[in-house]
């Protein structure tokens, strides 16, 4: 059996890798057909134009989609191997699902919002997925400190803390570079400019928070493998009760309708 085989570990490989092609491809399709720049653009200003604005999109969704299945599925293993006893770890955990499905929707509201159009909602859209991005990396480093060592090794902590402070860094560099971008550009509407020039007011600024934003998207990405071996661990299983004994009879909850002799009953109880 293969590694990417084991578990649900497919699930975070699966988010970081359409996450990633999600990003390359906008960016080649934006570059390619001369949309933004080839240095550092803003991943939103790759996808901000028609052909590659709608596949951005749908990919963003798909990849909100993929994020929420794996903040759940980590939400329910601390809980299986921690029980309810401990309530502080509980309150993190019960924290870091609400905090990563509001990530996760972020993502939605980014691909179908562009910056170019709906500038105000789109920064919604970003503050939700990185800003609350970033705390849900910080809680599930609080997770795993409270989880280490009995459960997990403490080099899984500080690998988790060092991809948390990275994030933080990244988001206080790019906040603070897009505050002097803006300020020095007055009257200027920055949110729909794609093109720059060196030397210009603000491309210092504008590079910096460029870099940061794609910095960011990197931790992110880091983090999420941090779970591949975690997951390895997980099984899913689905069980199938039988209800009726004929699909065309009502189901009798909690009842068993013996079948005539000789009858089979087209429906099979089992699990996967």
């Amino acid at each position: 059996m293969w590694w990417f085989q084991q578990g649900l570990c497919a699930l975070p490989v699966a988010l970081v890798l359409w996450n990633a092609a999600t990003f390359l491809f906008a960016y080649v399709t934006a570059v390619v057909l001369k949309h933004v720049d080839a240095f550092v653009p803003y991943i939103s200003d790759t996808g901000s134009e028609a052909p590659e604005r709608c596949v951005f999109g749908i990919m963003l969704n798909i990849s909100a989609f993929l994020g929420i299945a794996t903040t759940y599925v980590r939400y329910k293993q601390v809980q299986a191997l921690t029980g309810w006893e401990e309530s502080r770890l509980h309150q993190l955990n019960l924290l870091g699902l609400v905090l990563g499905g509001i990530s996760s929707f972020g993502m939605c509201v980014v691909g179908n919002f562009q910056k170019t159009t709906l500038f105000s909602v789109h920064i919604v859209g970003a503050a939700m997925t990185f800003g609350i991005g970033a705390l849900y990396i910080i809680v599930q480093t609080l997770v795993s400190y409270q989880m280490q060592p009995h459960i997990h090794k403490k080099s899984v902590f500080w690998t988790r803390f060092g991809v948390g402070v990275w994030s933080v860094v990244s988001i206080v560099s790019m906040f603070v570079s897009s505050v002097i971008m803006y300020s020095s550009l007055p009257g200027v509407e920055v949110s729909k400019k794609l093109h720059w020039t060196p030397g210009e007011p603000g491309y210092t600024a504008h590079i910096v928070s460029t870099v940061s934003e794609w910095s960011l998207a990197l931790s992110f990405v880091s983090f999420f493998l941090t779970y591949v071996r975690d997951f390895q661990k997980i099984s899913l299983r689905a069980e199938a009760e039988l209800q009726a004994s004929h699909l065309y009879e009502p189901a009798n909850y909690g009842a068993t309708t013996p079948l005539s002799p000789g009858e089979t009953s087209p429906l099979l109880a089992g699990s996967i």
